[in-house]
């Protein structure tokens, strides 16, 4: 082969060379937006089926927090005894049970909104907490925790104001 065969043999490969990497550019593009498209549905489609859930996570911690916002628990759990003790007691456990039940909504919920939940929740144990060092029995126990949160937000109040803000945000 001399020179200008292979010259002449170059021209002819030069083009199908080109048109093999702009073919190979294309098809490498098409192959990109096909898979992001196909993520984009599956997100949505992902979406469409969890949103429903997630909007059930936050309901059930907007009623656990309603539910041990103290003037409702205090109305709600009666003292058994006379004793200040074991209202504190029965308060705390009640408020321990309400969380261990939604303990598994906390997948479906930002971890923001989980640790506010449960500070809101300690919160309120410690309101009890000191609340019941001052009284003398279940009722006077009773009467010192409504009136501590009747002069401030309760936690459970804050805590859910920013539930209600995260759920704005998922629309």
């Amino acid at each position: 082969m001399n020179g200008e065969q292979i010259l002449q043999a170059f021209a002819y490969l030069l083009p199908s060379i080109v048109t093999g990497v702009v073919a190979f550019y294309f098809f490498k593009m098409h192959t990109k937006n096909e898979e992001g498209r196909r993520r984009y549905l599956l997100q949505k489609d992902t979406q469409k089926h969890t949103l429903p859930i997630r909007l059930q996570a936050y309901e059930r911690m907007a009623l656990f927090l309603e539910r041990i916002s103290i003037p409702s628990l205090v109305v709600r759990v009666a003292p058994l005894t006379s004793s200040k003790n074991d209202y504190e007691l029965l308060l705390i456990r009640t408020i321990e049970t309400e969380f261990d039940h939604n303990l598994s909504q906390q997948i479906y919920l930002t971890d923001d909104c989980w640790n506010i939940i449960k500070a809101a929740k300690s919160a309120t144990i410690q309101s009890i907490r000191k609340a019941a060092l001052s009284a003398e029995n279940a009722d006077k126990f009773r009467e010192d925790v409504l009136s501590d949160t009747m002069d401030k937000a309760s936690p459970s109040a804050t805590a859910l104001s920013f539930v209600k803000k995260e759920i704005s945000n998922l629309w």
